[in-house]
């Protein structure tokens, strides 16, 4: 790097740590927030607010301008879109749902701050419109259970997630057993859906493999996905899924919905052996 590279580059970090890199209410340039593409959901642990229940969580500072349709009841969310990236779905979805409150879930510092920024822009530019939208910086692996209530989701979403090739890493895989449990707790019985795409072939069937296991998941015929319209902006509405659509790759998806009979089907799923061996770090004679 030369002298006057050098230079450039210091009076950018002078002016980026002066000035807020985007005004609030302006539009946020991606190339200011880029980070690494993936972060290990079992390390830095202690790096984010949750509250110790989901019933001590307000968020209407999220919402501020929705109103329950009741005294009694409360904002929350009931879409959420994991690891939501820099938006594009979370974007679509609030248009796509009007009637749904819609969160994005993103690990990525950065990353969240720039769809928060997005989201406030758009509310400033449509007045009235993207209330219903909202972004929150999260472990979903570890505090799901901090945030959300049980049966209170209609859709999740899980956009082209890390595919964690090495199977040593397989256990940071946002689907597995254990995992789908808890999702099936949040959603809504008969009409809550999960949502999976990726551009990994070897992740998908790992997908299908574990849905497919799961009691409390029915897997949607092809003609029923068709005519969801989310499952289009899955497919569509996703930075990761615009690069993968220029990049000539294939997409594999599927959508699971949480079944209603389940008192039939019990689950041996006790706080001993919620996590199997070897995932999060547990190893035997822990």
């Amino acid at each position: 790097m030369t002298k006057s590279e050098n230079e450039k580059k210091r009076l950018r970090a002078v002016v980026e740590n002066s000035f807020p890199i985007t005004q609030e209410g302006d539009m946020p340039r991606k190339k200011f927030y880029r980070s690494r593409a993936h972060c290990n959901p079992l390390s830095h642990n202690n790096t984010f607010d949750y509250p110790s229940h989901s019933s001590e969580m307000d968020w209407s500072t999220h919402y501020p301008n929705i109103s329950p349709a009741h005294p009694s009841e409360k904002i929350a969310p009931t879409v959420l879109d994991i690891g939501c990236g820099f938006g594009g779905l979370t974007i679509a979805l609030t248009k796509l749902l009007p009637n749904e409150t819609i969160l994005g879930l993103e690990i990525r510092a950065k990353v969240t701050e720039y769809v928060r920024l997005r989201i406030m822009a758009h509310r400033k530019d449509n007045p009235g419109e993207y209330e219903r939208a909202s972004v929150l910086r999260s472990n979903t692996m570890k505090f799901m259970p901090n945030f959300f209530q049980k049966s209170s989701l209609e859709k999740v979403f899980f956009c082209f997630p890390d595919p964690h090739f090495k199977k040593k890493n397989h256990p940071r895989r946002i689907v597995s057993e254990s995992l789908l449990s808890e999702y099936a707790y949040f959603l809504k019985p008969g009409s809550g859906k999960l949502y999976c795409i990726t551009d990994v072939e070897d992740l998908h069937n790992w997908h299908v493999k574990h849905c497919r296991a799961h009691p409390l998941f029915r897997e949607l015929t092809k003609v029923e996905m068709d005519e969801d319209p989310c499952v289009k902006a899955m497919y569509n509405e996703t930075e990761e899924g615009m690069k993968v659509e220029r990049a000539g790759a294939n997409k594999y998806y599927a959508v699971y919905e949480r079944i209603v009979n389940d008192t039939e089907r019990t689950l041996k799923i006790t706080a001993e052996n919620f996590f199997e061996m070897g995932q999060f770090g547990v190893s035997e004679g822990e």
